[in-house]
């Protein structure tokens, strides 16, 4: 028996959807949500492969938008069509819309405390090292040594010596789809 691209979406509830978007919406924030979905969609429910949810990340981070809404979006609509797109993005949205709403309102009275921003500088070390944890992890499986090449490129240009990541991009991205298109096809086709 085949496997059937519909009926892999019908397996996945959305309920299951909901829950596990909705759990990386109230748990995680800026550049760690990626590593929270990669943990729950590859490393715990195998819902996506670690080459399907690196098309996914790229891809949105590509499009205009909120990286995490997109990717859920994404992961959703891939799972279980448009409704579960739709679904998954409520469940990332709901949860960190609710906090920034109560998070403005606290820190619009404690604002100046210094506890306030231990408590900020604390909640983006972890984002950063979430960040980095994902990068590693996925690092780990690049067997070619271009990718890490454009890579550290990327982190040398706009990470350290911060040019504009739009001509950055303009310039990586064609080189990079011409070293697959290369690679996919060998050096002697």
């Amino acid at each position: 028996m085949t496997s059937d691209p519909v009926t892999q979406k019908t397996r996945v509830p959305l309920s299951a959807l909901l829950l596990v978007f909705f759990h990386v919406g109230v748990t995680s924030f800026g550049g760690s949500t990626a590593a929270w979905l990669y943990r729950e969609l590859v490393e715990r429910r195998g819902w996506l492969d670690e080459e399907h949810f690196m098309t996914a990340l790229t891809l949105s981070q590509v499009l205009p938008g909120a990286n995490p809404v997109n990717l859920s979006i994404y992961v959703g609509s891939h799972l279980r069509g448009g409704i579960g797109g739709t679904v998954a993005a409520f469940g990332m949205v709901a949860p960190p819309f609710c906090v920034i709403l109560a998070f403005g309102y606290i820190y619009v009275h404690y604002g100046t405390s210094a506890t306030a921003h231990a408590v900020l500088g604390g909640l983006a070390a972890v984002g950063i090292g979430m960040t980095l944890y994902t990068g590693v992890k996925l690092a780990r499986t690049v067997r070619k040594p271009v990718p890490v090449l454009i890579g550290a490129a990327i982190f040398l240009t706009v990470g350290v010596l911060h040019w504009p990541m739009l001509p950055v991009v303009l310039v990586v991205t064609p080189a990079s789809i011409a070293f697959q298109r290369w690679s996919s096809r060998g050096p002697s086709a």
